[in-house]
């Protein structure tokens, strides 16, 4: 069981960057609350007391019930989730194991890979890919997104395209009470498009977006990318894999920044990591890349 001290370490991480790790955008303490369908950033940060809170829906808490809500996971996973990561060293992770909980499992690869042999989108999954994004079908099919009722599945596989490592889900539908994303418990979830490594060629650039859509806009672009959503979410392991990569076939990082503080702090961030990582800037009508892509295709 954790003790009250290991408990407050939680507690008292930045909560605007337990917001970042999530995948949330935050510009001056405020971002798009993901428990109802918001357009103009109603969920506020209070840096000094460490709290958020919504103005439009009452959603309220700290770290923990910010995590345990945006991921539906209960306290001890929220807990492990919060303290599983090398940066957060002062949680000793044998504390957070719960031997009584039923929910401490590592992530069902069995019962969610048969959701993505023969992959099938629902009338809103394709309206939001095609229509929305425009996604090219092609970067659909090798992503293998497959959709269940209101929500897209995005599955995570290793390298080498065959192990299903973890599934990110994104909610689709109007339900204001829904979080927009989630990920099935025990889920690892750090880079994702992994097996596009295997197909860069010597010198060919790589880049790196901030999420799945930017991901997949970048594909259907014609560029080899992976993303990354947070520095903080990075294990060793994958910064080891991305300079292997690098090492062996010079390959080059680029990037192109959201165009707010979080995206610009995230390039930093990955930068640290990945000295070679290239700075590209958007244009002032382009928020992302996934706006970029569809300015493009707009006017080709």
């Amino acid at each position: 069981m954790l003790s009250q001290y290991d408990l407050q370490k939680l507690r008292d991480l930045p909560i605007e960057g337990v917001a970042e790790r999530l995948g949330l955008h935050v510009s001056r303490h405020m971002c798009l609350c993901p428990f109802h369908d918001d357009h103009h950033a109603s969920l506020s940060f209070s840096t000094r007391r460490n709290t958020w809170r919504c103005w439009a829906c009452g959603a309220r808490g700290g770290t923990i019930d910010l995590v345990m809500r945006h991921l539906a996971l209960p306290f001890p996973d929220a807990c492990r989730w919060l303290a599983d990561d090398a940066s957060v060293n002062a949680v000793d992770s044998s504390k957070l194991k719960v031997e009584s909980c039923p929910t401490d499992k590592p992530f069902d690869t069995a019962r969610y890979e048969r959701f993505f042999e023969h992959p099938q989108l629902s009338l809103t999954a394709c309206h939001f890919l095609f229509d929305e994004r425009r996604i090219d079908p092609r970067v659909v099919s090798w992503c293998r997104l497959n959709s269940y009722g209101d929500w897209l599945q995005i599955p995570y596989y290793d390298r080498h395209g065959r192990q299903l490592i973890g599934m990110q889900q994104r909610y689709l539908g109007h339900d204001a009470s829904q979080p927009r994303f989630r990920f099935p418990q025990g889920a690892v979830c750090t880079i994702y498009n992994l097996p596009v490594l295997a197909l860069l060629k010597p010198r060919e650039p790589l880049y790196i977006t901030e999420g799945c859509s930017d991901c997949w806009a970048m594909l259907s672009a014609g560029h080899k990318a992976v993303a990354i959503p947070s520095a903080t979410l990075l294990k060793p392991r994958d910064v080891q894999t991305l300079l292997t990569i690098h090492s062996q076939l010079s390959t080059s990082f680029h990037m192109y920044p959201d165009r707010d503080e979080p995206g610009e702090r995230l390039f930093l961030q990955l930068r640290q990591l990945l000295p070679t990582l290239e700075h590209h800037q958007l244009p002032p009508a382009c928020k992302d890349f996934s706006d970029l892509y569809l300015l493009s295709r707009q006017s080709a």
